[in-house]
């Protein structure tokens, strides 16, 4: 399993991975989910994966290869961020099919993935996708401005009760990590390291990417914090009375 999480927001957006994609008392496996493609001062397109690792890879790899080849089209040829959600989209069709099409009689591989897309071309704002096993997709809004793909049930709350459009990149990054923190401690088959990326409107600059590992500093100061806060508050809560009226 794995867990990623993609904001966007006034200032640019945020993406935050996770690396585990096999969790087993003797089988931990670590690939990276977080992808960048770039072409200096004109985009920056950040893709996140989860579910089956072969077809992901293979669509990574399709869409690099692609660009090399100049086939067209590929991601440094569209026009906007729809128009690159549009070939994931096509790009995770042809994948499926193509697998689906050698299983196995009686098999029961799923070869679904999801993917987000998020980034900018050109004069376009930052925008960010949401793109579906079936190749379909569905754009964050003001109203929704993040998405969470994979183990997202444990991180959810801490986003809702935080995270608006004038959150500042980095407060929505501290966000992201105490999300993923918080799924880390509920499930084994997300985790460290992280990869995470901050990118700023208008930057056109991909530079903003770190590698999280347990022995990182500051995800150790606001896991301990966060815990530790919570604890705290807890405590402070007035009692369940041991009498209530009917």
């Amino acid at each position: 399993m794995t867990y990623c999480v993609a904001m966007r927001l006034s200032d640019g957006l945020v993406f935050a991975s996770d690396s585990r994609t096999n969790a087993g008392v003797d089988h931990i496996a670590t690939f990276r989910k977080l992808h960048v493609f770039q072409q200096e001062g004109e985009r920056v397109l950040v893709i996140q994966s989860a579910g089956n690792l072969a077809t992901t890879q293979s669509i990574i790899s399709l869409l690099s290869a692609r660009i090399q080849a100049g086939h067209s089209p590929n991601l440094m040829q569209v026009d906007t961020l729809y128009d690159a959600a549009t070939l994931l989209g096509d790009t995770i069709r042809e994948v499926i099919h193509r697998d689906s099409q050698s299983q196995q009689n009686g098999s029961t591989t799923n070869f679904g993935c999801n993917l987000l897309l998020g980034g900018q071309i050109g004069s376009e704002s930052p925008r960010l996708f949401h793109i579906y096993p079936e190749g379909n997709f569905i754009e964050a809004t003001s109203d929704t401005p993040y998405f969470q793909i994979g183990e997202s049930k444990y991180g959810k709350p801490i986003i809702d009760r935080v995270l608006t459009m004038n959150t500042s990149l980095e407060q929505a990054m501290c966000c992201a990590l105490i999300s993923i923190d918080s799924t880390l401690r509920s499930n084994l088959s997300v985790g460290l390291p992280l990869d995470v990326m901050i990118y700023r409107t208008g930057s056109f600059d991909s530079s903003e990417q770190h590698r999280i590992t347990e022995n990182d500093p500051y995800f150790a100061a606001i896991r301990k914090a966060w815990s530790e806060g919570l604890v705290n508050i807890f405590r402070q809560l007035p009692p369940f009375p041991a009498q209530r009226q009917a």
